[in-house]
């Protein structure tokens, strides 16, 4: 029985080959162990299954146990392999090259450090990826290499200014606070290359925690001068009409240029809070305040618009620091007004809404304050020069705020108000960067923007 081999399959054990005479092995037939009836054996076991199970049930029930558990331990072992050996994973350098722009992406989209820790973004990865192992870089990882691209992209803007600005850098510089009550003051600057492109990129944006005063903040825009190497590049320097910055700039060997975006904005705010349109403003914020304090009043305008045939706009809430929010608020209640009236028609509330007469003076308002949206954003250019167009801007508003025999009391008001606090503003302005300005752009080169006693000047 020794020299008998046993079969392989489900019956193993059960069954051995039979031995010829002259001590050779058959492979053609088969032996059972439990009867000793010899069977055919062509390499299916379907017969020898069948056998067992009609004649030797105990046999067959112990074969068939043991080849579940064998099956089981092979499954089980072709599992870890599939998930161990065959699943793909990235390679370092594919790693390295995805944590670089996932800190890229944080740092150009100004996303939370700590968003690397989120599940979902580590599921998104992984299923990009083709790697189910993949973990994202921990905050400590993206940190530095925010960091080292931050000195890798200074140093090529060193490069960059000292090789095609010469003696020609313009910056701009202003506070800000975060949303988190920080106190910020970001430089930018300004310069034409060799091959005549404009280019603006972020000088600095640090955090300051002293008082802006107007000796602070000379101190900052020195210290970013000199850490860019630029003091003896800057040409002007362009802030707000602010008192402190204002002084600042009186402290600095700079010549200085006020945003006239911002002056703009701030005679509209001046001239709107001294004007006819005080009532009815208060009314309108009244109006929104009610629809955005309540969600279920929004959800009643919005039906009503969807009834009318409008769009679902949420209104606008002015702000006082937020340019040109007084006329998106304005005009979002003028295209929504039966929206609006409906819905206060079906709810109980103490709002008093605008007379006929006050809607009215709505509409004019939004005529006026609509061209000064207009040069506001066309200050505010950023691909472009902006400089040439401020005096052909501001002549185009005055003659906007020219007094008509048409204009009621309360638009003559304004209108007077406007032009007064406007050349106020402008007075101490260094007009002469604007005339030279507009003088050399082809489009204003006959200066009608000027008076004619200023054109001649201006020309030579």
């Amino acid at each position: 029985m020794e020299a008998h081999l046993r079969v392989v399959g489900p019956m193993n054990g059960k069954f051995v080959f039979h031995k010829r005479p002259d001590g050779t092995i058959d492979k053609g037939k088969v032996v059972c162990l439990e009867c000793k009836k010899e069977f055919a054996y062509h390499r299916s076991s379907s017969s020898l299954a069948y056998h067992l199970n009609a004649k030797h049930p105990a046999a067959s029930a112990a074969t068939a146990s043991s080849e579940d558990v064998s099956n089981i331990a092979s499954q089980s072992k072709a599992f870890r392999q599939t998930k161990l050996e065959n699943t793909p994973r990235m390679s370092k350098s594919a790693t390295d090259k995805l944590t670089n722009v996932i800190a890229k992406w944080i740092a150009m989209n100004c996303r939370p450090i700590n968003i690397v820790e989120d599940e979902g973004l580590t599921e998104v990865l992984q299923i990009a990826s083709n790697d189910p192992s993949y973990k994202p870089p921990c905050r400590t990882t993206v940190m530095t290499k925010i960091s080292k691209m931050y000195d890798g992209e200074k140093k090529n803007k060193l490069e960059i200014l000292a090789e095609d600005s010469p003696n020609c850098v313009a910056i701009t510089g202003d506070h800000w606070t975060s949303a988190g009550n920080h106190s910020y003051f970001g430089v930018t600057g300004h310069f034409i290359d060799s091959e005549w492109n404009l280019n603006s990129f972020a000088l600095t944006v640090m955090r300051t925690e002293t008082r802006h005063f107007a000796d602070k903040c000379a101190e900052q825009f020195l210290k970013v001068a000199n850490d860019w190497g630029i003091e003896n590049k800057i040409s002007t320097i362009g802030t707000d009409s602010a008192a402190n910055m204002l002084a600042a700039m009186r402290a600095l060997p700079y010549e200085h240029i006020a945003c006239n975006a911002h002056i703009l904005q701030r005679t509209i705010t001046v001239c709107l809070d001294s004007s006819g349109f005080v009532g009815v403003l208060a009314k309108c914020r009244k109006i929104v305040g009610h629809f955005k304090q309540s969600p279920a009043s929004t959800t009643e305008l919005n039906q009503q618009q969807v009834a009318l045939g409008k769009k679902s706009d949420q209104l606008i809430q002015d702000v006082p620091t937020r340019w040109n929010s007084t006329l998106a608020m304005v005009s979002r209640l003028l295209c929504n007004r039966e929206a609006v009236q409906a819905t206060l028609d079906q709810q109980n509330h103490r709002l008093v809404l605008p007379t006929e007469a006050e809607w009215a003076k709505l509409q004019r308002l939004e005529l006026l304050l609509e061209p000064c949206k207009y040069v506001t954003e066309l200050l505010g250019g950023e691909a472009y020069v902006s400089c040439s167009v401020v005096l052909p801007a501001f002549r185009h508003l005055y003659r906007v705020m020219d007094i008509t025999d048409d204009d009621p009391a309360y638009v003559v008001k304004f209108k007077n108000a406007f032009q007064k606090d406007l050349a106020a503003r402008r007075a101490n302005g260094n007009e002469i960067w604007f005339e030279v300005a507009t003088a050399l752009d082809p489009r204003f080169k006959d200066l009608k923007c000027l008076p004619r006693e200023k054109r001649e000047q201006v020309g030579q």
